[in-house]
C-alpha cells in the first residue's frame, strides 16, 4: 500500500487518525496508542517477522493472527456430521426469524428518528462498543466474553465447514493493539465456491446462531447464580422519594430500606404492598427506617419515624392542576385501575426489595411462574439487558442495589463469597450481552456480515425456482444485484439514526 513502508510517510493512517481524533471519534490517548500500535506492526512487517509468524496486517492497524492449532479439536467435535447439519438447518430458520426481527427494529428506529429526531447527543465512541473506549463498557470483563464470543462465532463456522467436507485452513483473531476486533476461521476458497448454497447457508448461518443459542444458555445460568444472592438487610427500599408526600415530609430518602410498617415485617414488595393495602390516607404509621447514606456508601442505624399516610386517587388527581379534561381522563385510568379513594399512599417512587437486580434473572427457577410465563420473560430479557451498562454507567446493576445483595451460606458457590460471586455475575452478565449483540448486529442484511452473506445465497435460492429456463449467470448477476441494494438500503437505515445521535 503506497505510503505505508520503509521511509515513507503513511499519509493514509495519518489522515485517518486525524479524522478519528478531530471528530472525537477515539480519546487522544486511544489515538497515541494506535499511533503507537501502528508504528510496531510496521516494524514487524517491515523486517520480515510477520510473513515468519504467518500473520498479516490489514486496514493499516489490524493484525489478522493466523494459527492451525485447533484443527485437531475441530476433527473431533465436528466427528457427528449428522448432528452439525441438522444444527447447520436449525441455524438457517433461526437466523431468517431473527433476521426479520432485527430489520422491524431497525427500520422502526430509523422511522421513529425522522419523525422525532433525539434531542442532544451521544459522543461518537460510545457507538463503538469498544471495551475500555465506549463509556458504558467496561475493558476486561467484555474484552474476556469478547474473545469467547468470537471464538465460538468462528469455530462454529469451521464445524460446520468440516461437516459438509469442506477444509479449513486455518483459525485466527484480528487485533488493534490488545483489543479483539474480529476473529476468523479460512475456509479453502475453492471448496466454499463449489458447495451448494444450501451448504453454504448452513456455514453462514453458524456463527450468529451459536451466539444467540449461547446467550439463552447464559441466561439461564446467570439465573442459577443470580438465585443465590439475599438481601443483607431484608426490607423494601424506593429509587426516588415524591416532592411533599409522606415520606419526603418523615425524611425517609432514597435506598432507606423499610423492615417493618406498623410493626409488620416486609421482607420484600409482596408483603409490603399486602400491608399498604390494609391501611389508609390520614393514618399515622410507624416505618422502621435503615438508613442509608449516599456520600459513604453504607447504611445506618434502623430506626422508628413516623409518618403520615397520603391519598394515592388524590395525588394523580391533583398532577392535572384542576384542568378539567385531565380530570375526567385520570378518573377513569384510576377507575380502571381499581385505585379508590382513600387509598394509603407513602409518596415514594419504584418501591422494591434488596434482591430486585437479581430477581429479575432468577425467574426461571421461581415457582410462582408458568413455564409459558417464564419463556416469555426470558425471551425478551437479552433485549431489555442491553440498556443495562448505559442506564448504571457500565455496571451491570445499579451500584446501590448491588451493595445490599450478600450470597446465601447455603448456596452451591458460597465458598466464592459475596465479591467472587458477584463478579462470576458480572462475567457470564457480559457474555450474555457480548454474544447477544454480536449475534444481533451479524444478522443484518448487509455484506459482508453473515446475513448479508445469508441474503444473497438465499435470495439466488429463491430466484433459481422461478426462473428455471434462464442462464444461471443471469441469475447470478440479479441475486447479487438484490443484495447491493438491500445493503445499501439497509446502511442508510442504520446508519442516518447513528449520526443523528453524534452530531
Amino acid at each position: 500500500m503506497g505510503g505505508e513502508a520503509g521511509s515513507k510517510i503513511p499519509v493514509y493512517p495519518i489522515l485517518i487518525l486525524s479524522i478519528l481524533l478531530v471528530y472525537g471519534i477515539l480519546p487522544l490517548w486511544a489515538i497515541i496508542a494506535l499511533s503507537g500500535w501502528y508504528l510496531f506492526v510496521l516494524y514487524l512487517e517491515d523486517y520480515g517477522y510477520l510473513d515468519r509468524w504467518n500473520f498479516e496486517r490489514v486496514l493499516g492497524i489490524v493484525l489478522m493472527i493466523r494459527t492451525s492449532r485447533g484443527r485437531g479439536f475441530l476433527e473431533y467435535i465436528s466427528k457427528n456430521r449428522r448432528f452439525w447439519r441438522l444444527f447447520g438447518e436449525f441455524s438457517i430458520w433461526l437466523c431468517f426469524l431473527v433476521m426479520f426481527a432485527v430489520v422491524f427494529l431497525m427500520v422502526f428506529a430509523f422511522v421513529s428518528s425522522m419523525n422525532s429526531p433525539p434531542q442532544g447527543s451521544l459522543p461518537a465512541t460510545d457507538i463503538l462498543f469498544i471495551p475500555g473506549v465506549t463509556s458504558f463498557v467496561p475493558f476486561w470483563w467484555p474484552a474476556l466474553a469478547l474473545v469467547f464470543t468470537l471464538l465460538i462465532h468462528e469455530y462454529s463456522h469451521g464445524i460446520q465447514a468440516r461437516a459438509h467436507g469442506m477444509e479449513v485452513k486455518s483459525f485466527g483473531l484480528l487485533v488493534a493493539g490488545p483489543i479483539p476486533v474480529g476473529a476468523f476461521a479460512e475456509p479453502e476458497h475453492m471448496d466454499m465456491m463449489m458447495a451448494p448454497r444450501r451448504e453454504r447457508l448452513r456455514l453462514f448461518a453458524a456463527g450468529p446462531a451459536i451466539n444467540l443459542v449461547a446467550t439463552f444458555i447464559f441466561l439461564i445460568v446467570l439465573g442459577f447464580v443470580s438465585s443465590g444472592f439475599i438481601a443483607s438487610n431484608p426490607g423494601i427500599h424506593a429509587i426516588a422519594i415524591i416532592d411533599e408526600g409522606g415520606a419526603d415530609e418523615a425524611g425517609i430518602m432514597p435506598y432507606d430500606i423499610i423492615t417493618h410498617v406498623d410493626g409488620v415485617e416486609v421482607p420484600d414488595y409482596g408483603s409490603f404492598s399486602e400491608q399498604m393495602d390494609s391501611l389508609g390516607a390520614g393514618e399515622i404509621i410507624i416505618f422502621t427506617v435503615i438508613p442509608y447514606s449516599a456520600d459513604e456508601g453504607e447504611w445506618g442505624i434502623s430506626s422508628d419515624v413516623p409518618v403520615t399516610l397520603g391519598d394515592k386517587r388524590q395525588y394523580y388527581l391533583d398532577q392535572c392542576d384542576g384542568e378539567v379534561e385531565c380530570l375526567s381522563e385520570t378518573n377513569e385510568l384510576l377507575d380502571s385501575y381499581g385505585i379508590e379513594e382513600g387509598e394509603a399512599f407513602l409518596g415514594v417512587s419504584y418501591p422494591r426489595s434488596g434482591t430486585f437486580q437479581t430477581e429479575q434473572f432468577s425467574i426461571i427457577f421461581d415457582d410462582r411462574y408458568s413455564s409459558l410465563e417464564k419463556i416469555a420473560i426470558v425471551t425478551i430479557t437479552p433485549l431489555s439487558m442491553l440498556g443495562t451498562p448505559m442506564s448504571y454507567d457500565g455496571q451491570t446493576m445499579n451500584i446501590h442495589e448491588r451493595m445490599m445483595l450478600e450470597v446465601d451460606d447455603d448456596f452451591v458457590l458460597s465458598s466464592l463469597g459475596t465479591e467472587g460471586v458477584l463478579a462470576l455475575f458480572d462475567f457470564i452478565f457480559w457474555l450474555i450481552w457480548v454474544n447477544f449483540l454480536l449475534g444481533f448486529l451479524n444478522l443484518l442484511p448487509i455484506i459482508p456480515f453473515d446475513g448479508g452473506h445469508m441474503v444473497k445465497d438465499g435470495t439466488h435460492s429463491i430466484l433459481s425456482m422461478f426462473m428455471k429456463d434462464s442462464n444461471p449467470l443471469r441469475v447470478e448477476r440479479l441475486a447479487g444485484s438484490i443484495s447491493g441494494i438491500t445493503t445499501i438500503v439497509m446502511l442508510v437505515v442504520v446508519v442516518i439514526p447513528i449520526l443523528m445521535l453524534v452530531v
